[in-house]
């Protein structure tokens, strides 16, 4: 959607977003402008200046303008110092090909009018021998930025997660490491203007839980409430999400696992020429008022390029 936003979303929502995140559709515009001007402002930030990305980020922080401002520079910092996440994200390239193949993340096509949207994320049906959990992340990223990018409503309705941990191993579980955990909550939790409805796990094996344990240390307090664990009772998960919603596969009737996966690898590549411009826009931290942000200081590890400090 570039230029002017137009809205696309249900009478319903509209009312939800009136009610749920303050949005003022009469005061939408300025709002926008507000948050483009200031944009404009940061010498450190270069940011998507369209419409419905400034949107997207205002719906995020419930309209509040400054936290709107500190998201958006968060996302844009994220961005730029983890670039073993956000550089080299052609969907074309042979090996990143190669793990969206594999449908680790498949946002559901069809959805409830007003439930959240449904995502079905697989992260263990990776061979832990051949991939990387750097292209990992950089692959769930992708999907997640298009998903954002091409759904309207999600930021309304937020997004329910139904994570499969079966074939998980320890192998899996030992390439999961704390450090690499707390990135990705930090990079979804302060950087994404994502609203979590929910994260059921099903399928879970004994190695899940030492993973589980670090992903929890490092959740918010809210996100924590939204925690539900199945195991292997599928009748529990569907008291959480409607049935007919999951694929063929999980008991529903949206679909099949490889349908879905086809879908999104269509979308992909109908819109890589976005995906490959997205990596010019990103935070310069020499221009940064005040002191620069380092990998270390954000995510309280060392980055993959460390910089000298050069007196």
């Amino acid at each position: 959607m570039g230029g002017e936003y137009v809205c696309t979303l249900s009478p319903e929502l509209v009312q939800r977003a009136k009610d749920e995140i303050n949005e003022v559709p009469e005061r939408r515009a300025a709002d926008i402008e507000h948050i483009r001007d200031w944009l404009k402002h940061q010498p450190h930030i270069n940011a998507r200046m369209d419409d419905w990305t400034i949107l997207r980020f205002l719906r995020g922080c419930k309209f509040s303008l400054e936290r709107t401002k500190e998201k958006l520079d968060m996302f844009y910092t994220c961005k730029t110092l983890c670039p073993e996440w956000y550089k080299n994200r052609d969907p074309q390239d042979k090996k990143m090909r190669a793990i969206l193949e594999l449908g680790m993340i498949l946002p559901l096509t069809a959805r409830s009018t007003q439930g959240p949207r449904l995502v079905l994320a697989r992260p263990a049906i990776r061979d832990p021998a051949t991939t990387d959990m750097n292209d990992v992340a950089k692959a769930i990223l992708l999907l997640m930025d298009l998903l954002l990018e091409e759904d309207e409503a999600v930021a309304i309705t937020g997004v329910e997660l139904v994570l499969d941990s079966g074939t998980m191993t320890w192998h899996h579980a030992a390439q999961l490491n704390p450090s690499l955990i707390k990135k990705a909550a930090i990079i979804m939790q302060d950087g994404y203007p994502m609203r979590p409805k929910g994260l059921n796990y099903i399928n879970t094996p004994a190695a899940f839980d030492t993973v589980f344990n670090i992903f929890r240390s490092f959740m918010k307090e809210k996100m924590k409430k939204r925690v539900h664990i199945h195991g292997s009772d599928m009748e529990s998960l569907y008291k959480q999400v409607p049935r007919e919603m999951l694929p063929v596969e999980y008991g529903g009737t949206n679909g099949t696992v490889e349908e879905i996966k086809n879908y999104w690898l269509q979308r992909l590549d109908a819109r890589r020429d976005w995906l490959l411009e997205d990596e010019k826009y990103c935070v310069d931290e020499s221009k940064r008022p005040g002191k620069p942000k380092t990998s270390a200081e954000l995510f309280g590890i060392e980055g993959s390029f460390r910089k000298l400090d050069v007196d």
